[in-house]
C-alpha cells in the first residue's frame, strides 16, 4: 500500500466503511463496490439517501453505475489523466481548502533546485538511469534536506522495496527544511503541482480517456464542490486501481486530490481501499509478503542492513515522529519472536533475520522456477495455476519442481496441474515424465477454525470455530505450527549455525483437543505484547521498550488483547457510528486516521456539521467521536520544534500525519517511490494508442519481464491484437473459482466463462449472441460465450473508435463448472512499488468460434509469423 503510505503514512484505508454515509460525495473507481463489496455498498446507499453524489468511472456498466447518479466509461488504463484533469480542474476553479492544505500538506515546502519534472524531461524525472532502468531519487528531496547537506549517498534511499516503503520519508530529517506559506514560491510542492498538472486538460480527457468534456466536467463540478469546512467527499477503489504497471500512482493521483480538498481525517472523506478477501489487510499487516516484517518494518536488505542492528535502525528510523519509535517496535518484535534467546549481547537476534537479495516476490521466484532455480514450494489458500498471469508458464513451472505441498478446501488446479492441465490435454506436458511430487493437504474452511482476521478498514476481529473441520482437515494455524514444532525438533541437536534462529525461535503455544489445535487466542495475545519478565498484556503502543522489557508481534495492533480477559476483536457491543466496541481498529482502536485534521489548526472543529475531534479546553485533552489519532495530550499551541525536537513532540500541536517526519500530508513525495515523485499517466505494457504526453510510452521503471515465455504485442498499435482487454470479477464466484465452482447454486448463477462486448464490436467480428468468441494475446487463447451488451460502449479516442472486450477470471478445469483460465491471456510484469501485474488493460483479438486446440509452442512459432487464431 506504498500509494497511501507515502501519501499520508500508513498504508491502510483511512476510514471505516460506515463513515461513508457522512459524504457529500463518493468517487468509486477502480472498483464494482457494489458487486464486490455490497455489505460495505449499504452506506454508499446511505449517503446517496441523504443527498450525496455517487459517481462511478469504470469502463464496464454494473450494478455500482446502475446505483451512482453520474456512470462515466472511459478507456482502461487511462486513469491518471482522468484524475489528473480533477486536480487541474481544482486549481483552475480555486477549489482547494486553502487553509487545511497551507497547514496540514507539504505544499509550501521548497523543492531543491536540480528537481527536473516528467514535464522537462519528455517523460522522465531527474535522476534516470538508463543502463540501471531505475532512478536515483536524490534530486527529488527538499531544499535544505539533511541528506543533501551532509552529502550522504542516494543509494540509502532505495532500501526496502515494495510494501516496506508504505511510510516513506525516511530518507529526510525535516531539520533545514525551507517553506512558502504564501505558496507562491516557483519551487514550492504547490507551484510544481499546478505545472505538473497543467496539461490534463477537458480535453485531454475527452481525446484520450474517451470521456467527453460535458460528462467529465458534470463529474468534476459534483466532487470538487464537496471539500471546504462544511463538506467532504469520499473515494473507494480496489484492485481495477492497483494491477496497473503504475497502480501506485493511480492511487496517488487520488491522496492528492483528497489533500488537495481536505477530505483526508474528516468524517465522510478519505480513501477506502476495498480489500476483496477477509484478511488482505491483515496479510499485509503481519505480512506474507516478502520484503516486510509484521507493522510495515523493513525486512533487511543483504548489500545493506547486512550485519549491524544499529545501522538498519538508523536508517529506517526517523528523529521526528511516531517512526523515531522504529527501535523499540523492532526490539519488541525480535523478544516476540525469539523470546529469552534475544538479547543486547546479540543484537536481539537481528542476523537470524533473513536477508532480502532479490527479487522475491510470487513473479521473481516464479520465473525462477521456470528456469529450475527452484526445488519446492508450498500453496496455501491460493491456486496460482488459474489465479495468477501468464498461467501457461506458471503451470509448466510446476512441473519443474522437485516438491509441491498445496492445502486447500478441494483438489485445485494447481493441485492437479501434472494429469489435468490444459498443456497436459495438449501435449505440452506429460504426466509420465513430470518429477514434481506433489502433497495435497486438507484445509478446513472459515467456519471450521477460530481466529482473527483483519478486513478492509483496518478492523481486526475474531471468530470462533463454528463446527469441527472432516476427517484430516486441518487449521492453516494447526499446519504452521505443527510443521514448525518438527522443523525445531530436527535442529534441535544440529550445530549448523545456519539452523541458529530456527532453534532460538520461540514457539511455545498451548493447543487444545484431540488434534492438538493451536490457541489462536494465545497468538493474538503475543501480536498483541506483553511486559518482561511479568508477562503482562500491553494496553497501548506507547509501552513499548527497545531494552528489551516487551515483547509484541506487530506493533500496529498493540492494544487489541490488552489483558489477560480482554480480546477486543471479539467485542460485539457497537457504541456508535463509527462502530467502537465492534472489533478493533489498528492503530487504538481508531476509525478514522489522521483525525487530528478534523480539526483546524487552533482545535477548534472545521464546522458543526463535520465535527470529528478536538480540544477540550477544560480537560485539556482531544475528545470527540473517535478516539483521536494523536498525542492526546498535546495541545494544539504546541511549538512545531522540527530543527531540534524529537518524536511525535517535535510536531508540535498542529501535525496531524505524524507516520511522516515533518508531520504532514504529501502532495509530492520526496523518497519512498521507486517511479517518480508524482504521477504521470503512462500508457499500458500493452495499448493500442501512443501516449499523449510524451515520447516515453509506458513507465520507464517497470519492468514487463520479457522472454520467450512470456511475448508481448508490439506497443502501440499491434495490428494482431487491436482491442483492449481488461478482466474483472464477479459476485456470484471467488477470485480463481475454487471455492464457489464447487458449490452448486453458486455455479448454476454463474455456469460459464462469458466475454462482454458492445453490439458495435459483436457486428465489426461477426458475433452472435450465446455463441462462442475466442480471445487471444501474444500469451494464449481461451474461449468463451458471447453477451452483447451496451454496459460495454465503444468509445472515441483521439479521433477513432476503440473497442473493450470484458471478461471475468474466475473458471478453471475443476469443479463443478470448468472453462478456460482466462488469466493464461495475461502477461507477467511487475510494477515497481509493490511487483504487482498489469491485468486491467491490455491488448487481444477477438474471433468468432471456439479456439483450436493445440501446443503453446506451435501457436507461439506461429506469432512470429502468420497467426492461425
Amino acid at each position: 500500500m506504498p500509494g497511501l503510505g507515502t501519501s499520508f503514512g500508513r498504508g491502510g484505508a483511512t476510514t471505516a466503511q460506515t463513515d461513508l454515509s457522512n459524504a457529500d460525495a463518493i468517487l468509486i473507481m477502480g472498483s464494482s463496490m457494489a458487486e464486490n463489496h455490497p455489505v460495505g455498498f449499504q452506506w454508499v446507499m446511505e449517503a446517496r439517501e441523504k443527498g450525496a453524489k455517487v459517481i462511478h468511472v469504470d469502463p464496464r456498466y454494473t450494478r455500482t453505475s446502475a446505483m451512482a447518479d453520474i456512470w462515466v466509461p472511459l478507456r482502461a488504463g487511462t486513469d491518471i489523466i482522468f484524475l489528473g484533469a480533477l486536480i487541474r480542474y481544482v486549481f483552475d476553479h480555486n477549489r482547494e481548502f486553502r487553509e487545511y492544505v497551507v497547514h496540514y500538506t507539504n505544499a509550501s515546502t521548497i523543492l531543491r533546485a536540480d528537481f527536473r519534472d516528467t514535464e522537462d524531461l519528455d517523460g522522465f524525472f531527474s535522476g534516470w538511469d538508463a543502463e540501471k532502468s531505475k532512478y536515483d531519487p536524490e534530486s527529488w528531496l527538499y531544499q535544505g534536506a539533511h541528506s543533501e547537506q551532509s552529502n550522504e549517498p542516494a543509494g540509502h534511499l532505495e532500501a526496502g522495496g515494495g510494501h516496506g516503503k508504505d511510510r516513506g520519508g525516511e530518507a529526510q530529517d525535516p531539520a533545514g527544511f525551507q517553506s512558502d506559506v504564501t505558496l507562491e514560491h516557483p519551487r514550492c510542492v504547490f507551484q510544481v503541482l499546478k505545472r505538473h498538472f497543467d496539461r490534463y486538460t477537458v480535453d485531454m480527457v475527452e481525446q484520450q480517456c474517451g470521456v467527453p468534456q460535458d460528462v467529465f466536467l458534470k463529474v468534476a463540478e459534483a466532487f470538487t464542490s464537496a471539500s471546504g469546512p462544511e463538506k467532504t467527499a469520499a473515494i473507494c477503489y480496489a484492485v481495477g486501481w492497483t494491477q496497473h504497471s503504475k497502480g501506485v500512482q493511480i492511487i496517488r493521483a487520488a491522496a492528492i486530490l483528497q489533500l488537495l480538498l481536505g477530505n483526508i481525517g474528516r468524517p465522510g472523506g478519505g480513501i477506502l481501499a476495498l480489500r476483496g478477501h477477509a484478511s488482505i489487510q491483515g496479510s499485509t499487516d503481519i505480512p506474507t509478503l516478502y520484503d516486510i516484517l509484521p507493522g510495515y518494518l523493513p525486512m533487511p536488505a543483504f548489500e545493506e542492513d547486512s550485519h549491524k542492528l544499529d545501522g538498519y535502525c538508523k536508517k529506517h528510523s526517523a528523529r521526528t515522529g511516531l517512526w523515531s519509535s522504529f527501535d523499540k517496535y523492532f526490539i519488541s518484535l525480535m523478544k516476540a519472536y525469539y523470546g529469552e534467546a534475544a538479547t543486547r549481547e546479540n543484537d536481539w537476534g537481528f542476523n537470524w533475520l533473513p536477508r532480502v537479495t532479490g527479487d522475491h516476490s510470487h513473479f521473481g521466484y516464479w520465473l525462477d522456477m521456470a528456469d529450475g532455480k527452484l526445488e519446492g514450494l508450498f500453496v496455501m489458500g491460493q491456486n496460482p495455476a488459474v489465479g495468477a498471469p501468464n498461467g501457461s508458464l506458471e503451470r509448466k513451472a510446476l512441473a519443474k519442481l522437485k516438491w509441491l505441498v498445496v492445502r486447500d478446501m478441494v483438489e485445485t488446479e494447481t493441485a492437479s496441474f501434472w494429469y489435468a492441465s490444459p498443456e497436459v490435454e495438449r501435449g505440452d506436458l506429460s504426466p509420465e515424465t513430470i518429477g514434481t511430487e506433489v502433497f495435497l493437504f486438507p484445509a478446513a474452511g472459515t467456519a471450521e477454525k477460530a481466529g482473527t482476521f483483519t478486513n478492509t478498514q483496518r478492523l481486526l476481529q475474531h471468530r470462533e470455530k463454528a463446527v469441527d473441520p472432516p476427517g484430516d482437515a486441518r487449521s492453516d494455524l494447526w499446519f504452521v505450527y505443527h510443521l514448525g514444532r518438527r522443523l525445531k525438533a530436527k535442529v534441535r541437536g544440529d550445530s549448523n549455525t545456519r539452523n541458529n534462529g530456527l532453534r532460538a525461535l520461540g514457539w511455545q503455544y498451548p493447543t487444545e483437543g484431540v488434534d492438538d489445535e493451536p490457541k489462536a487466542s494465545a497468538v493474538l495475545k503475543e501480536i498483541n505484547g506483553w511486559s518482561i519478565p511479568e508477562r503482562k498484556q500491553l494496553s497501548q503502543i506507547k509501552q513499548l521498550k527497545n531494552d528489551g522489557s516487551t515483547a509484541c508481534g506487530a506493533w500496529i495492533y498493540c492494544g487489541v488483547f490488552p489483558s489477560d480477559d480482554r480480546n477486543r476483536a471479539n467485542e460485539r457491543n457497537p457504541q456508535d457510528a463509527l462502530g467502537h466496541g465492534w472489533g478493533f481498529a489498528w492503530p487504538n482502536d481508531c476509525r478514522i486516521i489522521y483525525n487530528r485534521a478534523s480539526a483546524r489548526p487552533d482545535g477548534k472543529p472545521w464546522s458543526e456539521r463535520k465535527k470529528l475531534v478536538w480540544w477540550d479546553e477544560q480537560k485539556k485533552e482531544w475528545t470527540g467521536l473517535d478516539i483521536p489519532d494523536y498525542d492526546n495530550k498535546m495541545p494544539p499551541d504546541a511549538p512545531l520544534n522540527l530543527e531540534q525536537g524529537e518524536g511525535t513532540s517535535a510536531l508540535g500541536g498542529a501535525r496531524p500525519f505524524t507516520l511522516h517526519p515533518d508531520g504532514v500530508g504529501w502532495l509530492y513525495v520526496p523518497s519512498g517511490l521507486k517511479d517518480g515523485p508524482l504521477p504521470t499517466h503512462y500508457e499500458p505494457l500493452e495499448s493500442p494508442v501512443k501516449n499523449a504526453l510524451y515520447h516515453q510510452e509506458t513507465n520507464p521503471a517497470a519492468n514487463p519481464k520479457r522472454r520467450p515465455d512470456n511475448p508481448y504485442a508490439e506497443s502501440p498499435g499491434d495490428a494482431r491484437f487491436p482491442y483492449v482487454l481488461t478482466t474483472y470479477r464477479l459476485t456470484e464466484h471467488h477470485t480463481a473459482g475454487g471455492m464457489t465452482r464447487n458449490l452448486s447454486h453458486l455455479s448454476e448463477l454463474q455456469p460459464e466463462l462469458f466475454t462482454e462486448i458492445s453490439p458495435e464490436l459483436a457486428k465489426l467480428c461477426g458475433l452472435r449472441h450465446g455463441e462462442w468468441a475466442t480471445i487471444s494475446t501474444p500469451r494464449g487463447a481461451v474461449e468463451a460465450r458471447v453477451m452483447i451488451t451496451p454496459r460495454m460502449m465503444p468509445l472515441q479516442v483521439n479521433g477513432r473508435i476503440v473497442h473493450q472486450v470484458g471478461l471475468p477470471y474466475h473458471w478453471g478445469y475443476v469443479g463443478e463448472v470448468t472453462g478456460d483460465v482466462v488469466n493464461d491471456l495475461l502477461a507477467i510484469s511487475e510494477e515497481p512499488n509493490v511487483r504487482i501485474m498489469e491485468t486491467k488493460a491490455l491488448v487481444c483479438d477477438l474471433r468468432p468460434g471456439r479456439r483450436k486446440r493445440e501446443s503453446v509452442r506451435a501457436r507461439s512459432l506461429d506469432l512470429q509469423g502468420n497467426n492461425r487464431i
